[in-house]
């Protein structure tokens, strides 16, 4: 918490946390809950020479807590949550899907104006289990240490051992190791949430319910458009098929018979003709660019152009050029504008574009005015200090915690995962999770502990009103049904 100029500030900080009391009622049911809001420090073990010289601070990391009043702690779960990036704070799925507030943000093509209304969340997660959002150093209010170096936290490896720290440090504080537990995790924070229970599993024998994953990035290779790499145009098809239904490309067709189709075509046909290289014939080549073409709006020309292998920034840039419109990666239902319709890849996402102020404006204002904690550093809800993200431990090959998740079911035959994906997301397509998940090294009776959900919305699907009831709900009952009580 920012403090007095005129005190000479702590060269060991201190845990600097807010507690408030608060209610909300649930289908009738009143919930009594502290909020405990804030930074606290994060230390290390010291050797010098080999011997052990204290614990050193290295980072103050701030997390927002909710625990339901009077509840038995044995019995009542709790979940870690975190959004991704890397460089994003957990606002999104804190005032967005779990937390016990709300911002009204609107939707695509009617997104509400500022200044912006939070509402009580009568779908909170917390009706069902206690409730820790982290925000990883350098967003939020996380930071390292006076004299800390930052970028020691920018990576796969310091991130995962770090925020597991902070995981085991709460649960042992708090008198949480009997608690069903779980890690919600979105986009980034499915790598992050999959990597930090297989390490919390097997370094300390931390067992958790369930993974609640949400836009996921378990596997690079599926979502990576490199040289070489064919996985990624099969997997997106679909989307763009999606995207295009949406934007009205596909006339009075259902968008499940436009998914059906697009799917069948990019796991057979499209993928086969993309492997055939200059094998393929000319006639073969042509009925492909012609199918392409009708399944995700673009023209025949354009797929003919790029070879037949759509890009995804190209393809939010080019599919409503005729209309001078982008469309939105992180959901493509959203639109915008360009100052130049030639570009080949559009100058922003008109999604995150769309819904940052609304989440920003809201914490700021919650924080402060709700939930009592002060400080003057700027909450950095899209972080680019991180970068670069250091991902040497995957040096020649390709980023992946999918062996880390089979790992986890087969040592934890208890843990459920559920996934959670939207049809018009265009950072994490649906089909790479269903790829993913069809190649997890586990054992035929471990599958039916995966619970896959898809709506009808973006990567932040609850953006989507219908979509975050459907979730909010598939959530609460994937928990009742994980808790084992």
């Amino acid at each position: 918490m920012a403090g007095n100029d005129e005190q000479k500030p702590s060269e060991d900080p201190t845990d600097d946390l807010a507690t408030s009391q608060h209610s909300i009622t649930v289908g009738g049911r009143a919930l009594e809950y502290t909020a405990t809001t804030g930074r606290i420090v994060l230390r290390q073990e010291k050797l010098t020479d080999g011997a052990f010289d204290g614990n050193v601070a290295k980072a103050e990391v701030f997390l927002t807590a909710y625990t339901l009043d009077g509840a038995d702690p044995a019995a009542r779960p709790v979940t870690f949550a975190f959004n991704g990036g890397p460089g994003s704070a957990s606002v999104w799925l804190h005032l967005g899907l779990l937390g016990p507030r709300r911002v009204v943000t609107g939707d695509a093509g009617a997104m509400t104006p500022p200044p912006y209304e939070i509402v009580d969340n009568t779908e909170t997660l917390l009706a069902d289990s206690d409730l820790v959002f982290i925000d990883p150093v350098s967003t939020g209010y996380s930071r390292a240490v006076k004299g800390g170096k930052p970028d020691e936290f920018h990576g796969f490896a310091a991130d995962i051992e770090y925020i597991s720290e902070v995981i085991r440090l709460w649960t042992s504080r708090h008198d949480r190791w009997m608690s069903p537990k779980f890690i919600a995790g979105e986009s980034y924070g499915t790598t992050r949430g999959v990597a930090i229970a297989e390490r919390l599993q097997s370094r300390y024998g931390m067992y958790f319910n369930g993974l609640m994953l949400i836009s996921t990035a378990l596997d690079f290779n599926a979502l990576d458009f490199s040289e070489g790499n064919e996985l990624p145009y099969t997997l997106f098809l679909p989307t763009y098929a999606a995207i295009a239904h949406y934007h009205g490309l596909h006339g009075d067709r259902s968008l499940r018979d436009v998914l059906d189709e697009a799917t069948a075509f990019a796991s057979r046909d499209y993928l086969w003709a993309l492997v055939q290289g200059s094998r393929l014939s000319a006639e073969d080549r042509q009925s492909i660019v012609d199918r392409t073409a009708a399944l995700t709006g673009l023209s025949a020309d354009y797929v003919d152009r790029v070879n037949l292998r759509i890009e995804h920034i190209r393809f939010f840039t080019e599919l409503l050029r005729s209309r001078k419109l982008t469309v939105g990666r992180i959901d493509g239902r959203f639109t915008g504008w360009e100052a130049d319709y030639g570009r080949e890849r559009f100058s922003h996402d008109p999604s995150i574009s769309a819904i940052t102020g609304p989440y920003a404006s809201a914490l700021n204002h919650y924080l402060r005015g709700e939930l009592d904690y002060h400080n003057d550093l700027p909450y950095e809800v899209l972080s680019d200090r991180v970068r670069p993200w250091s991902y040497k431990e995957f040096e020649n090959s390709h980023v992946t915690v999918a062996d880390k998740l089979g790992s986890a079911m087969r040592s934890n035959p208890h843990l459920r995962v559920h996934i959670g994906a939207g049809y018009h997301d265009g950072a994490t397509p649906f089909a790479s999770s269903d790829h993913v998940v069809a190649h997890l090294a586990i054992p035929d009776e471990l599958r039916s502990n995966i619970d896959l959900r898809y709506y009808e919305a973006g990567h932040m699907m609850y953006v989507h009103e219908p979509s975050r009831l459907q979730q909010s709900a598939d959530l609460a009952t994937f928990v009742r049904n994980s808790s084992n009580r």
